[in-house]
């Protein structure tokens, strides 16, 4: 058993197989030694034992809000002392409680990542908050903290600034006002630096460097946003999307190197189209919003990059053919292009495509792109699809790599631009020292729920260490 379901019921306290009545000691063997969620949600609960982390050491997630608890995490933590209680519980959501007391105990939780107190009664929050190393995000709205800036704070501040508040002892004192404090100026002169535009000195260390600025959905005006139906979740469930603004396809063959740097993404961290499969799409031709769904494959139309309107099953159809014969006359096993992804959509009822506001099939995973959308010389900004049945953060690792070898490309084609000394395919001077502008795309279900948004705060740390990015 993973997930244990007891929402909503009217639990006063917890059964004793959870720990109910046990004091978290003793050689038994753990009743849930497999659980990793536990929602406890909607009861009477006042309080909660250690026995439960004796009988669920794997829990990664405790949902306990809507209850009576009075004290967080209270008698939840056995007494110190090996083996350390819960040392993969990552969320831990409490609000709405009665919660008057959040303990410095809260930092002994080491994977803790989400803490949810809010509509609780805390007057205060302990420094020791600052302590927990993975803590990433905190909700501690609706409480009437004494510490009037920090109430404050707690309602428009990100979690990072709010640990750094406790840090530093509240008000502002210590270090770490400081420290922060210096770091604002630093970005200040940075960007003063880069408004005046002056020192050749500066462009030439920034065109170096391989550059690429997120916009933010809330900075963006009319950000592209791709809604998901319910129907992938069997064929192929996961989905991370972005746009790319400011390639240059123009200079020599770097239309060509762009294309030929997808097939080999695809055949080397794609592992062939197996786990993920990439798409590139000429965001001008794009009619937002856009819709990743499924259709059968007598149904599901598609112009294939070079190719006449035709129906999925009869591009499979035709496909497997021109492989037969592809064989017949090279007398080998070895088939290429599109013909060796054919056997992925095996036993697939219905077939995944991402579809835009026009009705027209743009993409159809792991298969082929739309000619609608193809890109071209002319392209400047892109929209990118990372699809996959295996996993979210395969597609997202492909993501990173497909950015990054796009910078890597560009920089390459600008540097041509430039040595070339053409006006005809350059945006003028300077224009090496421009980063691309990675825009978030959210990818949310069909009531509008967020899914996944990309890039978030944590991705694009795979290449890090070659691409410089600024958020």
């Amino acid at each position: 058993l993973r997930l244990l379901d007891l929402s909503g019921n009217g639990l006063e306290a917890l059964p004793a197989a959870l720990g109910g009545t046990g004091d978290g000691a003793g050689d038994a063997a753990p009743a849930f030694p497999q659980l990793r969620s536990l929602n406890l949600s909607a009861n009477r609960l006042r309080e909660l034992g250690p026995g439960l982390a004796r009988a669920a050491p794997q829990l990664q997630e405790l949902l306990l809000s809507g209850n009576r608890l009075r004290a967080l995490p209270g008698g939840l933590l056995p007494p110190a002392g090996p083996p350390a209680p819960f040392p993969l519980l990552s969320r831990l959501d409490a609000a709405d409680n009665e919660v008057e007391e959040l303990g410095a105990e809260i930092a002994a939780l080491p994977a803790l990542k989400s803490l949810d107190v809010a509509n609780n009664q805390l007057r205060e929050l302990p420094a020791a908050l600052a302590d927990c190393p993975r803590l990433k995000e905190a909700n501690f709205r609706g409480n009437q903290l004494r510490d009037k800036r920090l109430e404050k704070m707690v309602n428009g501040c990100q979690t990072k600034a709010i640990l750094e508040y406790l840090r530093a002892g509240g008000r502002g004192k210590g270090k770490a006002e400081s420290a922060r404090e210096e770091v604002r100026k630093k970005k200040r002169e940075k960007q003063q630096k880069k408004d005046s535009g002056d020192g050749e000195q500066d462009e030439v260390e920034e065109a170096s460097k391989l550059l690429v600025k997120v916009l933010h959905v809330s900075e963006n005006p009319a950000p592209l946003v791709v809604k998901v139906s319910p129907g992938v979740k069997d064929v192929r469930a996961f989905i991370v999307c972005c746009v790319l603004k400011g390639v240059n396809l123009k200079p020599g063959n770097a239309l060509k190197r762009f294309l030929s740097m997808q097939t080999k993404l695809h055949e080397d961290i794609c592992e062939k189209r197996t786990v993920a499969t990439i798409a590139t799409h000429d965001l001008q031709l794009v009619k937002a919003p856009v819709t990743y769904d499924v259709q059968p494959p007598d149904e599901l139309k598609i112009m294939p990059l070079g190719r006449k309107e035709i129906k999925a099953k009869d591009l499979l159809r035709q496909l497997q053919l021109e492989a037969e014969e592809q064989r017949k006359q090279k007398k080998r096993q070895n088939i290429s292009g599109l013909h060796k992804y054919l056997q992925l959509l095996d036993g697939k009822d219905n077939y995944p495509c991402l579809v835009d506001a026009e009705g027209a099939v743009i993409s159809f995973p792991p298969i082929t792109n739309s000619e609608k959308t193809k890109i071209r010389k002319e392209t400047r900004d892109l929209f990118l699809e990372v699809t996959s049945d295996t996993s979210l953060q395969i597609c997202k690792d492909v993501m990173d790599t497909l950015i990054l070898k796009i910078a890597e490309l560009n920089r390459s084609a600008l540097e041509n631009t430039e040595g070339s000394g053409s006006d005809m395919e350059s945006d003028g001077p300077g224009n090496l020292n421009l980063p691309l502008v990675v825009e978030q795309v959210r990818v949310v279900d069909m009531d509008g729920n967020l899914k996944v948004l990309y890039p978030s705060k944590t991705d694009l740390a795979t290449v890090s260490s070659l691409l410089t990015v600024i958020r």
